[in-house]
């Protein structure tokens, strides 16, 4: 299995989330792989702008929780190595843009919020699902945050509810919102335009879009991800996934 499908044509390099079975959760081999293609899309002068994708309903359901269950205590965490790829997300070269046809939660939201251009289909649903595992929404945090309005990341990091595609438009998450059918098009539009501009001059544009930070982005991200293993390995953190895996309530749900 391929885990992630790399095209490129016209300039355009498709990045395709492929394992629609898992959901396309966020394991280590996926994101290995994910990791593999944006090295390979960053050396090649063919390939101007990135299209991270999805096959399968599903855009993505987060980090692997079959995998975080059966971590041992020193193995490291799809969520500490999720923070790895936020980072060259956040600081790649090239334009990224999201295409988001389906519902993403948890991880799968730092990877929206990591690109620089995000389109949803309007049906798509959106979750920070953390807190009912027990965890909190660290790594996605530092991609995250940046884009949301206040007061909507209190209210969707603490309760943890679903909101829909024109939600996300409204509180930033995304870029846009469109109709199902219309959202390739769409993808393809920003792409158009993106491929205008001069390679050097969107490179330096996006150093300008992330000049405000007051510290780098991999220290702000290795901050994040000990504080999330550290929720992750806890019992509440534990249970949370067993529950989760096991489809019933964590137990602090009476």
């Amino acid at each position: 299995m391929d885990l992630v499908r790399t095209v490129t044509a016209a300039g355009v390099t498709t990045m395709t989330l492929d394992n629609p079975d898992n959901r396309n959760a966020l394991s280590t081999a996926l994101l290995t792989k994910l990791l593999d293609a944006l090295a390979a899309s960053a050396a090649d002068p063919e390939s101007r702008v990135v299209v991270l994708s999805h096959t399968g309903p599903v855009f993505c359901s987060g980090v692997d929780l079959r995998e975080t269950a059966a971590a041992g205590p020193g193995d490291r965490l799809p969520a500490e190595m999720l923070a790895d790829v936020l980072a060259v997300l956040w600081e790649f070269p090239k334009p990224v843009v999201a295409r988001i046809g389906g519902p993403a939660r948890a991880g799968g939201l730092g990877l929206i919020g990591a690109a620089d251009i995000a389109v949803c289909a309007r049906p798509a649903t959106f979750a920070f699902t953390e807190v009912r595992l027990g965890v909190i929404p660290a790594v996605i945090s530092a991609t995250v945050l940046p884009r949301l309005a206040p007061r909507a990341a209190a209210e969707l990091y603490l309760t943890g509810d679903v909101f829909d595609g024109p939600r996300a438009a409204e509180i930033g998450l995304v870029t846009a919102a469109v109709p199902e059918e219309d959202l390739d098009t769409a993808v393809a539009g920003y792409c158009a335009s993106l491929l205008r501009g001069g390679p050097l001059a969107l490179a330096g544009t996006k150093q300008l879009l992330r000049r405000t930070r007051n510290e780098s982005i991999r220290a702000d991200l290795a901050d994040l991800a000990h504080r999330s293993s550290g929720y992750f390995k806890s019992a509440e953190g534990r249970e949370g996934v067993a529950a989760a895996r096991e489809k019933r309530d964590p137990r602090w749900i009476r």
